[in-house]
């Protein structure tokens, strides 16, 4: 039996549903992620995007960069969604939208070069100044 994840936002204006093993979930520093929740880090979920959908509602895009966009709530702005422009295999979801975000542990910190200064979580995850590699 797949794994079944499923969330939403704030209002409950938008649901999503991802079947199976995310790719990846990692907590994300970078600033464009602060800035677009309104939190110091923002945990993501990759999903294939053929084993994921918006099952009540849709999200808002906005092209967020020259190579993503960002999907949240148009009647509460609750952050729900990072996706490529290009290549958009995979979906990236809000743990904190999760109805059980503790099934979606982070496996690795993204972009630490751009986490604020007094933020300091202890914990034994890798750590990648910028992106995977870098």
């Amino acid at each position: 039996m797949s794994e079944v994840h499923e969330g939403g936002c704030l209002c409950g204006a938008v649901r999503w549903r991802a079947t199976g093993m995310p790719r990846n979930v990692n907590h994300c520093h970078c600033e464009m992620c602060r800035r677009g929740s309104g939190a110091t880090i923002v945990t993501w979920a990759a999903f294939a995007a053929a084993d994921f959908a918006f099952t009540r509602g849709a999200p808002v895009w906005r092209q967020s960069s020259d190579i993503a966009r960002r999907g949240f709530c148009g009647a509460c702005g609750s952050a729900l969604a990072w996706q490529r422009l290009q290549g958009a295999d995979k979906i990236d979801v809000t743990v904190g939208t999760c109805d059980r975000p503790e099934a979606l542990a982070p496996r690795e910190h993204l972009w630490t070069d751009a986490a604020v200064s007094w933020l300091h979580i202890q914990d034994n995850l890798p750590r990648h100044r910028q992106q995977r590699g870098s």
